[in-house]
C-alpha cells in the first residue's frame, strides 16, 4: 500500500524541493530535467504513475513518464476525446477525481507491471501554465482508491508553479518554443494542405538521437540533402523535418516519387508543359519545382530519374533556370532540394545509370536514416503512436500491449521496417477487435494477435531459400564482375517471375515484393521487354 507521503516536515520539503530550484538556471538536457521533476513528484505523493504531457494542438504529447508503460510515449491523446485530460486543462487549479468517477481514464491498462485492466483507482491532476499560455498538464494515478486528500491538492498546486518554472527553464535553455514553432510551420506545410496526417520523428534511442541532431545541424542551412535507407524507415519524414527547421518552413514543401511515373511524365512532373508539348497536353502546367519555388521541393526515389531527365535537373540545380516541356521561355526558381534514395548512388554511377556530375550534386549532405532494429526499444514507442492512433479510429476505450506482445516486438527484426510495424498494428489490432465478442472497452494484443513467430518462420524458411535457390541456378561465366553477377541474377529472377505467372507483370512485382513501377524500370535497365 502507498504511503501518505504529504506528511514531511519542512525540513524534508526543503530537502526534496531545493534540488529541483537549483537545476533552474542550469543547462541540462530536457528529458534529464523532466526525469527529476516526477521522481521528486513521486517522493512527495503516493502515486504508482505520473506523467507530463505537452499541449500541441488537439493533443497532449507525453514528454515523460514514471511508472507508465514505455509505449505511452509515443501516443498522443486527443483532449476531445479524453474527458479527464479536458477537465484538467479547463480547471483553475488542482483537480481530483473521485475513485468511483465514471469518465474513462486515458491511462487505464497502462500502469507498468500491472497485469490485467486497470478499472478503479485515484488520479489527480492540474494543467501548466508558461508564460502565460496553458502548456500542457501534470497527472498522477494511485492503483488504490482514497490515496489522494485535499491536503494533497494544496500541495500539488504549489508543486505546479514549480513544474510550469522547470517547464519554461527547458523552453529557453533548450529551444522548445522553436522546436514547437517549427512543427507548427510543418503543419502547415503542402503535405498537411494535401490533407495526410501529421507523423513526426519518434522515439529515445542513441540512433535516433543522432539523427535528430544532424537534422537541426543540416536543415538550417540552404544544403542539399541526399536521405538515405531501407524502405519503410521514414525518409519521408525526416525531409519533413529538415524542412521545418529550414528558414523556408514557411513557405510549401513539394513531393515527388520519381519511381510512381513512367519515364514520359517525369519531365513535365518537374519542369512543368505548356499547351500542345504532347498528346494530352491541353493548358499550359506548372511543374513541381516552380510549385516549390522559395520551398523545398523533395525527390524520393532519385536513383530512378531517366538519364534524359538527368541532364536538366542538373542545370535546374547549377543555375536555377528551367524551361517548361515544349516551351522555348526560361523561368528562374529559387528551391531547396532534398532528396532519397534507398539505392547505392555511387554504384549507380559505377554502373552507368546515373550521372557522376548529378551524384556530386545531390550528394552534399549525406544523412543516412537507421534502420528500426538499429533503434532497439524505439519499437515499443513507436506502437504506442500506432497504437493510440487505431484506438481513436476504431472507438476504443484502450488499447494496450501485454508483456509477451511488447517482448515478441523487440525481438523481431523489422525487414519492413517503421512502415512493416505501422501495417502489422493496424492489422493485429482488427484481428483481435473481430475475435472478442462482445467488443471490449480495452483491447489487449498479446504475441499470437501479432503473429511475429510465424511471419519470421515464414520469411526465413519460403523467401529468404526460395530467391537463393533461384539465385543458385544461375549459370554464372567465370571472369564476371559482382555487378555482372548481379545484373545476371537479377535477370533470371525476373524473367523467372513473369514465365511463372504468365507475363502479368503486377503478379510477377507481387511474387517479387517490389512495386511494379519499379519492376518496369528494372526490366528496362536489364534489357527485358514486354512481350504480349
Amino acid at each position: 500500500m502507498t504511503s501518505n507521503k504529504v506528511k514531511l516536515t519542512t525540513s524534508e520539503w526543503l530537502r526534496t524541493l531545493v534540488p529541483l530550484v537549483a537545476d533552474l538556471p542550469q543547462d541540462i538536457a530536457e528529458a534529464e530535467r523532466y526525469r527529476r521533476l516526477l521522481q521528486t513528484l513521486r517522493t512527495l505523493f503516493p502515486c504508482d504513475a505520473v506523467a507530463l504531457l505537452r499541449l500541441e494542438g488537439d493533443s497532449l504529447l507525453p514528454l515523460a513518464t514514471d511508472g507508465l508503460s514505455r509505449d505511452t510515449l509515443g501516443r498522443r491523446f486527443k483532449v476531445a476525446e479524453h474527458p479527464r485530460l479536458s477537465a484538467l486543462l479547463g480547471s483553475a487549479g488542482p483537480l481530483r477525481f473521485a475513485p468511483d468517477s465514471t469518465l474513462p481514464d486515458p491511462y487505464d491498462g497502462l500502469i507498468e507491471g500491472l497485469h490485467g485492466h486497470l478499472e478503479v483507482h485515484d488520479c489527480m491532476g492540474c494543467a501548466l501554465q508558461v508564460e502565460g499560455k496553458a502548456w500542457g498538464v501534470l497527472t498522477l494515478d494511485s492503483l488504490h482508491p482514497g490515496s489522494f486528500s485535499d491536503a494533497h491538492l494544496d500541495v500539488l498546486q504549489a508543486f505546479g508553479s514549480l513544474a510550469s518554472a522547470t517547464v519554461g527553464a527547458a523552453m529557453r535553455i533548450n529551444r522548445l518554443s522553436q522546436l514547437a514553432q517549427s512543427e507548427h510551420l510543418r503543419a502547415e506545410s503542402y503535405k498537411r494542405a494535401a490533407g495526410q496526417p501529421e507523423r513526426a520523428l519518434l522515439g529515445q534511442s542513441p540512433a535516433l538521437k543522432q539523427l535528430l541532431k544532424e537534422i537541426d545541424l543540416v536543415g538550417a542551412s540552404e544544403l542539399t540533402v541526399l536521405v538515405t535507407g531501407e524502405t519503410g524507415v521514414g525518409k519521408e519524414l525526416v525531409a519533413q523535418a529538415l524542412h521545418a527547421r529550414s528558414p523556408r518552413a514557411d513557405r510549401p514543401m513539394v513531393s515527388l516519387n520519381c519511381a510512381a511515373l513512367p519515364d514520359t511524365l517525369v519531365e513535365s512532373e518537374l519542369f512543368g508543359h505548356v499547351r500542345g508539348a504532347f498528346t494530352g497536353a491541353v493548358s499550359d502546367r506548372q511543374g513541381k519545382f516552380e510549385l516549390a519555388d522559395g520551398g523545398t521541393l523533395f525527390l524520393d526515389e532519385v536513383g530512378e530519374l531517366p538519364l534524359a531527365v538527368q541532364a536538366k535537373l542538373l542545370r535546374v540545380l547549377q543555375s536555377g533556370q528551367l524551361q517548361r516541356l515544349g516551351s522555348d521561355r526560361e523561368h528562374h526558381v529559387d528551391v531547396r532540394l532534398i532528396v532519397a534514395t534507398n539505392r547505392d548512388l555511387a554504384a549507380e554511377v559505377r554502373a552507368g545509370r546515373l550521372r557522376a556530375d548529378i551524384y556530386h550534386r545531390l550528394s552534399v549532405y549525406p544523412l543516412p536514416v537507421p534502420a528500426l532494429r538499429e533503434r532497439g526499444r524505439d519499437v515499443l514507442v513507436l506502437s504506442g503512436f500506432f497504437l493510440e492512433e487505431n484506438r481513436s479510429r476504431l472507438g476504443l476505450g484502450g488499447l494496450r500491449l501485454d508483456h509477451d506482445a511488447q517482448a515478441a516486438l523487440l525481438a523481431y527484426g523489422w525487414p519492413g521496417n517503421v512502415r512493416e510495424l505501422e501495417h502489422l498494428i493496424g492489422r493485429s489490432v482488427l484481428k483481435a477487435l473481430g475475435r472478442q465478442q462482445p467488443r471490449p472497452r480495452i483491447l489487449t494484443l498479446t504475441a499470437s494477435d501479432l503473429g511475429l513467430m510465424e511471419a519470421g518462420s515464414q520469411a526465413t524458411s519460403t523467401h529468404v531459400p526460395a530467391a537463393a535457390a533461384a539465385g543458385a541456378q544461375v549459370p554464372l561465366p567465370p571472369g564476371l564482375s559482382l555487378r555482372q553477377a548481379v545484373e545476371a541474377t537479377e535477370r533470371h529472377l525476373v524473367l523467372q517471375a513473369l514465365e511463372a505467372h504468365g507475363q502479368n507483370w503486377a503478379q510477377a512485382a507481387r511474387a517479387l515484393q517490389m512495386d511494379r513501377a519499379n519492376l518496369v524500370r528494372l526490366a528496362k535497365r536489364l534489357g527485358i521487354h514486354d512481350t504480349r
